[in-house]
């Protein structure tokens, strides 16, 4: 990660609590995370503090993704050194990452054209101002556009970060990270970013209960009249509901969980398709591979080989709670543990 005079420092704070520390959760480290600065003194945001001890922009060079720098201050032009490195980055393909501002950044180095990008939505004319070529979407959390990837407000670089973690190492890592961080395990990209609605007459109730009662049966064909009902609202409600705590329709959630659910059953090892399919309430082997290509850009036996761990047995209704297995019916024998419970 490169930092820069200015960079604000929750995302650096982001990126190093995600990528830098220790794993302990799941007995490895991640990432060889470092940071790097165009200066041996570089004053963080507004002057609040100054970081030093931190390598030239020389460790740039070797990185196999780099996270560029954002700045509150957008206006002002970016040093012609980091500038360099990202394009150095880009051209012998380099994942780039940018938080916030750094959509700004990346579109500087001149790498963004005619690519998909976001940025907060408080600079997001500026933005499209400066630079036309960029597809910007304004209304979303995050943007993976392949090789560059950017997030919208502070609080996005965690998901993006995440997303990132996702993508590397499986769903089942990314989850333990994610409980380690005590922080939402998958908000989708297109969440949107700021929702502005008045404050009902009446506080709406939580879906908690709701997403708890279907995220236990997604085993079995479940429709948005299910959750209404469970809510005890009309479908209509529960849409208005979700869009408006969740960012997204019941559908598209009940799918992501399904998803998530068979990335899973995948990553220990289940190679029956079907059983996957089936267990995950995903129905066919065809909607399975459909939904895994588009969400994660690979075929179900491309994610067994990347992040398949071990062997799952179905029969007994058990889960492996050292596995942390939470589908219906899954027996664990990849672990040593032993622990068979509801």
């Amino acid at each position: 990660m490169i930092v820069d005079e200015n960079s604000n420092p929750f995302e650096l704070g982001c990126a190093t609590e995600v990528f830098g520390l220790h794993r302990p959760e799941v007995g490895r480290d991640l990432y060889d995370f470092r940071l790097c600065s165009p200066e041996p003194s570089t004053l963080m945001r507004d002057g609040f503090f100054t970081l030093t001890g931190v390598s030239g922009l020389e460790a740039a060079d070797t990185a196999d993704t780099l996270i560029v720098p954002n700045r509150s201050d957008t206006d002002v032009p970016r040093r012609p050194a980091v500038l360099d490195t990202i394009r150095r980055a880009h051209a012998r393909g380099t994942r780039l990452v940018g938080f916030c501002s750094g959509a700004f950044t990346l579109a500087e180095a001149g790498v963004l054209d005619g690519r998909r990008a976001t940025a907060h939505w408080q600079w997001a004319d500026s933005f499209r101002d400066r630079f036309p070529a960029v597809r910007l979407e304004e209304n979303v959390l995050f943007v993976d556009d392949g090789g560059i990837l950017t997030a919208a407000g502070s609080a996005a670089a965690l998901d993006l970060g995440l997303h990132i973690v996702r993508r590397d190492h499986g769903v089942q890592i990314a989850n333990s990270v994610s409980r380690r961080l005590v922080f939402a395990a998958h908000r989708d990209g297109g969440q949107r970013q700021f929702i502005e609605r008045p404050a009902p007459d009446i506080p709406d109730e939580s879906l908690a209960s709701t997403l708890a009662w279907a995220q236990e049966r997604l085993d079995v064909p479940l429709t948005v009249a299910d959750l209404a009902r469970h809510a005890s609202v009309s479908p209509a409600t529960l849409h208005r509901r979700f869009q408006a705590r969740l960012g997204t329709t019941p559908l598209a959630w009940l799918t992501r969980e399904r998803l998530d659910l068979a990335c899973r059953l995948i990553e220990l090892g289940e190679a029956r398709l079907e059983v996957v399919a089936r267990h995950s309430g995903l129905g066919t082997t065809a909607n399975l591979r459909t939904l895994m290509r588009r969400e994660t850009g690979l075929a179900p036996s491309q994610y067994r080989r990347r992040f398949g761990l071990g062997a799952v047995e179905f029969g007994n209704s058990r889960s492996c709670s050292a596995c942390l297995i939470e589908a219906p019916g899954a027996r664990c024998s990849s672990c040593s543990s032993g622990d068979r419970r509801r």
